[in-house]
């Protein structure tokens, strides 16, 4: 009896068995590998590594959107508020990987800025660490300073550096002809944010010329382009560190205490502006090309780890691709003139700072829906961070920038994954697809 029992049980477990690799045999039959429509953007801090320290779950990731060969089969970019060069971070990324990376694949905090042309011509300050000149440079900025270059054309205007007072109280001080500047332009955080803050403020105040003090505060002061608007960010330390938009949220204090105004942007690029996703469409289509892919892009999907900028941002994207789809039923655009094209560019629903310049000369926008993945491997942590959508936010630790709207629900991902190589598994089983 015993034997029957334990012989019926073992005859019911291969049976179970064969029914499980059967609905395995047809998931795989489901999937196909026809080509993809769409395309995925990758945040890099927190998703693929912590600081320099890749994560393991990255290789194998990309592993998944391989063929037989090696060959990448799915249009990629990187869209962080990291600031490099472009061909510093792909080749960081690629050793990291151990797939060829292309700079024509980043989407760094500063890579819209190459389609403000408008100030490309002009005589710009650049803020930042690192190569921020040879970065300036090739985004297509032919005239620039920085702030060491101000301080040393106006040594009189440095006196939080205590060392400066002291040279100049011993050697004396000379001003040099040095001319108006033009636009200012935030890359990322200096290194000495005490003396950037009065600099930066002193030609605000100015219309870029601090030789003499001004007769009244300017109505409308010199055009500010700021880049990566993030409170903090996720390095290899246990706690997330101040980032850019620490920066930013000291110099809009002070330039209101001091002037009594709001300071202005014109343009505020990097995650989670309209700007950069737009942006970041345009290079995955244009990936989309190198790779052979006929079938225009309809799907977008951001993995990231942050959700004030990753999710936020995809968030903001699915609803101004869902307004120009609604402007562009209400029009025929083959029939608008050049001008009437351009103004369908400008999303009326959004401040000057996040909106698409009409200067811009991107590929056909195709993207309907923008996907965003929320992994846990960076700033997200689950069981301590909130979760992200379900609570309101409150206002008193609100982490996102003034100029981007407080509303709880674009806080919330389509997915959560517990890291990226997990997210790749969800991606290619909604998308029914596989490569090798």
């Amino acid at each position: 009896m015993d034997l029957y029992k334990l012989s019926g049980s073992t005859a019911g477990s291969v049976e179970s068995r064969n029914q499980k690799l059967r609905k395995q045999s047809l998931n795989l039959q489901k999937k196909t590998k026809k080509q993809p429509k769409f395309g995925i953007c990758f945040d890099v801090d927190g998703v693929l590594a912590r600081g320099t320290i890749p994560l393991e779950a990255s290789k194998n990731a990309f592993h998944k959107l391989r063929d037989e060969k090696g060959d990448m089969k799915v249009p990629v970019a990187f869209v962080t508020n990291a600031l490099n060069r472009n061909i510093d971070k792909a080749n960081q990324i690629a050793g990291w990987l151990g797939v060829p990376i292309s700079p024509e694949q980043m989407i760094q905090a500063q890579g819209p800025l190459e389609v403000f042309t408008k100030y490309h011509d002009k005589f710009c300050l650049i803020i930042g660490q690192g190569k921020v000149r040879e970065i300036a440079t090739e985004l297509g900025f032919k005239n620039t300073c920085t702030i060491d270059d101000i301080a040393d054309a106006y040594p009189l205007l440095d006196m939080v550096d205590h060392d400066n007072r002291k040279r100049i109280a011993a050697e004396g001080y000379v001003e040099k002809d040095f001319p108006a500047v033009e636009a200012v332009i935030l890359m990322g955080e200096p290194k000495r944010w005490e003396s950037s803050l009065q600099l930066v403020i002193d030609l605000l105040k100015t219309n870029g010329k601090p030789s003499s003090p001004p007769e009244a505060m300017p109505e409308k002061h010199l055009p500010v382009l700021a880049c990566n608007m993030d409170l903090q960010f996720m390095d290899r330390a246990c706690m997330p560190r101040y980032g850019h938009g620490a920066y930013l949220l000291c110099l809009e204090a002070l330039y209101k205490k001091v002037t009594g105004r709001e300071l202005k942007y014109t343009a505020l690029v990097g995650k989670p502006s309209e700007i950069t996703l737009r942006y970041a469409e345009h290079c995955m289509s244009r990936e989309a090309k190198k790779l052979g892919i006929e079938e225009p892009i309809k799907t977008m999907y951001l993995i990231g780890d942050t959700p004030e900028s990753d999710i936020v941002g995809s968030n903001l994207y699915q609803r101004y691709v869902d307004r120009l789809i609604t402007r562009r039923n209400n029009n025929d655009l083959d029939t608008l003139d050049k001008d009437a094209k351009l103004a369908e560019l400008i999303d009326p629903e959004l401040p000057e700072s996040r909106n698409v310049p009409t200067s811009a000369k991107f590929l056909k926008q195709t993207v309907e829906d923008v996907i965003s993945i929320l992994v846990c491997t960076g700033v997200y942590k689950p069981g301590i961070s909130p979760e992200p959508g379900k609570e309101e936010v409150d206002e008193k630790c609100y982490h996102g920038h003034r100029d981007f709207p407080q509303i709880t629900e674009l806080y919330k991902p389509r997915k959560t994954c517990d890291n990226v190589e997990k997210a790749i598994d969800f991606i290619l089983e909604r998308e029914q697809i596989c490569f090798q």
